[in-house]
């Protein structure tokens, strides 16, 4: 595999890491949507671990979720007075030293999604046609335009072929699109807690998300930046779909109906119960990091996500005969999001086509989160399916 970092102990982190961006889709080059619209410039923010080798054969793209970011896994440099610079990244039980996807084996590469807030280009950007902010004429994408702007920044790093790619839910996605939309240039692709497309439950999900946050009279269709933002309906967006991650199980035992502070009913409309103080509280953190024009952004393209429409014109079977990767398709007994049944969906189509894919159902009680807890079962899975697939791509 060529050089590595020298090893450091297992489950350590792998230190400081820093945010870096590269802009691409300069005019009149832009970046051609799948809509018919064209975006550009384009930033994208991303960030890495561990040391591309001399072969550039090593290289693992981590896709995140929804609401995720570029920082994955590491430390920032801490700032007085700003404690999120203190938190780890948002994989940080995954990616690291003797870790599941093991930075002194690889180098990874995780980048912030376009339409995102988090350093990509995104409705909250600056247009350079008007000097003011996208808000809701920044164009429609799709989770391929996320891929090509990805495909830019990995042409960008020099990388030829990538041994991986890895994500769950939304990043899921992304790495079934990269599978069948860059095929001679994936060698192993792991998805995770994630679906070939939407059910009519997780679409009407977003859409009941989607309509609190524009329901609110602060949204001014999108035109809020500089003025009060529709803080009240992202909430309870962030509400909503922090509802679907959990499931019935990790609820009860978490909650159960425990009263909040208090050892009676007080007969009034507050957060009485533990889960109603417990939601409350996810939501006005997320309205601090988040934006609402994203968020609307980024759950319409989940919902448009379609792999049998886009590429296998109604046949799963066929978008997947497009693919040369070597898969490990992941999902959890209690994600009622993306249900097992998704998972076994896609399985079946890939072996229709031949392909090398592995599948397990984690038996975890905590819903569709789960990929983001620490899980040693999970760890081991991915470690040996890397190693393996390094392996591999060494010896043909």
């Amino acid at each position: 595999m060529g050089e590595y970092l020298r090893h450091t102990p297992s489950g350590t982190t792998v230190g400081l890491v820093e945010k870096q961006t590269f802009t691409f889709a300069r005019f009149p080059d832009k970046l051609a949507l799948e809509s018919g619209a064209t975006l550009g410039p384009v930033t994208i923010a991303y960030e890495t671990c561990g040391t591309l080798n001399r072969e550039k054969t090593n290289a693992v793209l981590v896709l995140h979720a929804l609401s995720g970011d570029a920082h994955m896994a590491g430390l920032y440099k801490s700032k007085k007075g700003n404690p999120e610079d203190a938190k780890p990244g948002w994989w940080d039980t995954m990616v690291g030293p003797g870790k599941g996807i093991d930075t002194d084996r690889y180098f990874v590469i995780c980048s912030n999604i376009l339409g995102s807030c988090m350093g990509s280009t995104g409705p909250a950007s600056i247009d350079p046609g008007t000097g003011k902010e996208y808000a809701a004429s920044f164009p429609m994408i799709t989770i391929t335009d996320m891929v090509k702007a990805q495909k830019a920044l990995v042409d960008h790093l020099g990388i030829k072929k990538i041994l991986s790619v890895i994500g769950g839910s939304v990043g899921g996605m992304q790495v079934l699109e990269w599978c069948v939309q860059y095929p001679d240039m994936v060698v192993s692709a792991v998805p995770l807690a994630t679906t070939c497309r939407h059910s009519a439950l997780a679409i009407a999900f977003n859409e009941v998300a989607r309509q609190s946050i524009m329901a609110d009279p602060n949204w001014n269709n999108g035109a809020y930046y500089g003025k009060k933002k529709p803080d009240m309906g992202l909430a309870i967006a962030r509400m909503i779909g922090h509802i679907t991650y959990l499931s019935d199980e990790s609820m009860r035992l978490k909650f159960g109906r425990k009263l909040q502070n208090k050892s009676s009913l007080s007969f009034e409309f507050g957060a009485e119960f533990q889960v109603e103080s417990y939601l409350q509280y996810q939501g006005n953190k997320f309205i601090e990091r988040f934006d609402a024009n994203s968020f609307l952004y980024i759950t319409k393209a989940a919902d448009y996500f379609d792999l049998a429409r886009e590429y296998g014109n109604g046949s799963l079977v066929k978008a997947f005969s497009r693919c040369k990767a070597k898969f490990l398709v992941v999902s959890y007994s209690s994600d009622w999001l993306y249900p097992t049944y998704q998972s076994k969906e896609m399985v079946k189509a890939m072996k229709k086509n031949n392909l090398d894919v592995s599948f397990c159902e984690i038996d975890a009680q905590w819903g569709h989160d789960a990929f983001l807890l620490p899980d040693p079962r999970l760890d081991n899975l991915v470690k040996g399916f890397l190693r393996s697939a390094a392996h591999e791509s060494v010896t043909i």
